[in-house]
């Protein structure tokens, strides 16, 4: 794929996973599946496992790990650490919709961020109900992921 070429899909690429802690199962399936709209998959009593955007985490029960507003983000400082993902711009906005009809608290709400610079990007930070830090990127074109 020409990345100097405007796309409208995410190419394949190699998945990540990611496994974490949540205290609770139920709760995980309702933000995950209800609010993020997160395909679940295998569980037991102890873990479940959802498709996170075509990437796979294992929600495990425990202490979720601890975190601190130490990353700065412009004149904001963000949980650190956090996973996240990077979006289609599209894809981005629906799911700051979504976040806001559910009520979700933002620690960050949604923004651009580098507007007519290479780069240009929108964010959103914001936790899921165990405390777990997420940010979320969306770009209008691939080949604004790594400008410089």
């Amino acid at each position: 794929m020409n990345l100097s070429t405007p796309s409208t899909t995410l190419p394949a690429r190699s998945l990540f996973h990611l496994a974490f802690h949540v205290t609770d199962l139920n709760e995980a399936r309702r933000f995950y599946g209800g609010v993020l709209g997160c395909r679940e998959g295998r569980s037991t009593d102890t873990w479940v496992d959802f498709d996170f955007f075509s990437h796979q985490i294992s929600l495990h029960l425990g202490t979720p790990f601890p975190t601190a507003r130490t990353g700065r983000v412009g004149d904001h400082l963000v949980p650190m650490p956090h996973f996240g993902l990077v979006l289609l711009l599209p894809e981005w906005q629906a799911l700051a919709d979504r976040l806001k009809a559910a009520g979700t608290e933002f620690v960050l709400p949604p923004q651009v961020r580098f507007a007519g610079e290479p780069g240009e990007q929108w964010t959103m930070f914001f936790c899921d109900p165990f405390g777990n830090p997420i940010e979320v990127k969306g770009f209008a074109t691939l080949n604004q992921i790594f400008a410089a």
